[in-house]
């Protein structure tokens, strides 16, 4: 769990840093393509969303998995 949250931590500052420009990176559409596989499957049901929340959602797609590992983690230790 805590290496997923790590890579996940890493994917959303590099989807920081390629979105706004920091550090001189240029500005691109792929700045979040790391978090696209962390996300999965939660960003395949993303199509019905509005275009102005499918950015939103996909970089929260990763989180629910970290919380879904968190969850599963608690019970699997609470056996």
């Amino acid at each position: 769990m805590i290496g997923f949250a790590a890579l996940y931590a890493a994917a959303f500052a590099l989807f920081l840093i390629g979105s706004f420009g920091w550090f001189g990176s240029p500005q691109g559409p792929l700045a979040g393509v790391f978090l696209v596989p962390l996300g999965l499957p939660w960003n395949l049901a993303l199509d019905g969303l509005p275009e102005a929340l499918r950015a939103a959602a996909g970089v929260g797609a990763p989180a629910l998995n970290l919380l879904l590992l968190w969850g599963l983690c608690r019970w699997r230790a609470g056996r």
